[in-house]
C-alpha cells in the first residue's frame, strides 16, 4: 500500500455511492403463486410491488463487485487507490473465504485489506463506523463499504409472512476525507442479543452444520417473528434517532433526510411517524426492491443520491435495524461530487 501524508482530524464521509440490482424482477403475481397467497394480500400487508432475484450464476460477491464498480466510477477514483474493502452480508458466497476477498479479486483491488462483517440489517452503518476509525488511524486512505444480500436463496415459500418480504441487491459507498463541516457527525450502535431469536437462520454454522436433517427441516431458511420484530423496532429505533441528534448537537427539525432499513412498507410508515423528525424526507425503495437486508440502507441511499435528492450540506440520518437484534444509526452532512473533487485532488497530491 502507498504511504499517505498525515492529515490529522480530517472529517470522513461518503464520496460516492453505487448500487446494483439483478435484472430478474419478480412481481407479486409470481411470488403469490410460490407462497400460496394472493398479490392483493402481499401488497396490503407489505406495500411491496416487486423485488429482484439473483440469476442462478450470481452470488453475493458478484452483486457486491458490480455495486463497488458503480461507486468507484461515480467517484472518479481508481480501484488501485482503495485501501480497505468492508463487506456486510449475511448471505455470503460461502463460510470461507470472506466474500470481501472475492470482491477484491473481482474488481482487481490489489492494494486493499479486506474483511466481512455480519450485523444483518444494521451492517452498512456498522461498516461506516469501522471505516471511519480505520481512515482516521491512517489519514489519506480510502475504503469501500459494501452491503450485498441474496436472500432469495434463503426464502421458504411455505412461510409467506417472511418469504414475500425478501429480495436481492447490493450497494456500496466510497469513504474518504471530506471538507470541513461535512461527513459523519455521530454514530449510535447498540445490540440486544437477548432478542436474537426474533430473526435468524438456524443452520449452516458450527452449532447446526449442514446435514440431511437440517435440510429436511428447512433450517437453512430465514425465520422471523414479524410482530415481535415490529415491536422491537418501534421501541428501540426512535430513542436512537434522538440520541444521534443530541450527539451531533443538531435539532431533530434540522434533519433533511431519513434513510432507514426497508423491512416492509407498513412498518416504515409506522416508524416515520414515531421518529419525531418533523421535516425529514423518508426515502423508500421497499416498493421496488423489497427487503434486501443489510443492503437496504445503502441501496436506498444510493437511489436517493443518484436521483439528485441529496444536496450539499443536507443532514442525512441513516438507520439500520434488524437481526442480532441490533440497531445502527449514523448522522452525516452530505457531500456532493463537486465539494469532494478538491478534497480528493488534495489527497492525491499528499500521497
Amino acid at each position: 500500500m502507498a504511504e499517505h501524508a498525515p492529515l490529522a482530524d480530517s472529517p470522513v464521509g461518503i464520496l460516492a455511492t453505487g448500487m446494483y440490482v439483478p435484472k430478474d424482477e419478480a412481481g407479486n403475481d409470481e411470488v403469490a403463486a410460490l407462497a400460496a397467497t394472493t398479490p392483493e394480500w402481499i401488497e396490503r400487508k407489505t406495500q411491496i410491488l416487486t423485488r429482484r432475484w439473483a440469476a442462478p450464476d450470481e452470488a453475493a460477491s458478484d452483486l457486491a463487485a458490480r455495486a463497488a464498480e458503480n461507486a468507484l466510477d461515480r467517484a472518479g477514483i481508481g480501484v488501485d487507490r482503495i485501501d480497505y474493502i468492508i463487506v456486510s452480508t449475511g448471505t455470503g458466497d460461502s463460510p470461507q473465504p470472506p466474500t470481501s476477498c472475492l470482491v477484491q479479486n473481482a474488481i482487481d483491488a490489489r492494494n486493499a485489506a479486506c474483511f466481512d462483517i455480519s450485523v444483518a440489517c444494521s451492517g452498512f452503518v456498522y461498516g461506516l463506523e469501522l471505516a471511519r476509525g480505520l481512515l482516521r488511524s491512517r489519514p489519506g486512505s480510502l475504503a469501500l463499504v459494501i452491503s450485498a444480500e441474496v436472500y432469495s436463496r434463503f426464502a421458504d415459500f411455505t412461510d409467506p409472512r417472511t418469504s414475500v418480504l425478501l429480495g436481492d441487491g447490493a450497494a456500496a459507498a466510497v469513504v474518504g476525507e471530506v471538507p470541513d463541516g461535512h461527513g459523519m457527525l455521530a454514530f449510535d450502535l447498540s445490540s440486544r442479543g437477548d432478542a436474537a431469536h426474533l430473526l435468524r437462520i438456524d443452520a449452516g454454522g458450527s452449532r447446526l452444520p449442514p446435514s440431511h436433517k437440517t435440510v429436511d427441516e428447512g433450517a437453512h431458511f430465514v425465520r422471523m417473528d414479524g410482530r415481535a420484530v415490529r415491536d422491537f423496532v418501534l421501541e428501540n429505533v426512535p430513542p436512537v434517532v434522538a440520541r444521534l441528534a443530541g450527539r451531533a448537537d443538531v435539532a431533530l427539525a434540522d434533519v433533511d433526510h431519513f434513510v432507514p432499513h426497508q423491512p416492509n412498507g407498513v412498518l416504515l410508515h409506522q416508524l416515520s411517524l414515531a421518529t419525531g423528525l418533523p421535516r425529514a424526507r423518508t426515502h423508500r425503495t421497499v416498493e421496488r426492491y423489497a427487503n434486501v437486508g443489510s443492503a437496504s440502507v445503502p441501496l436506498t441511499l444510493a437511489d436517493a443520491d443518484q436521483a439528485g435528492h441529496l444536496k450539499d450540506g443536507d443532514l442525512v440520518m441513516l438507520m439500520g435495524f434488524g437481526g442480532g437484534m441490533a440497531v445502527g444509526g449514523c448522522l452525516l452532512r452530505w457531500t456532493t461530487a463537486t465539494t469532494t473533487a478538491t478534497t480528493t485532488e488534495d489527497r492525491s497530491d499528499a500521497a
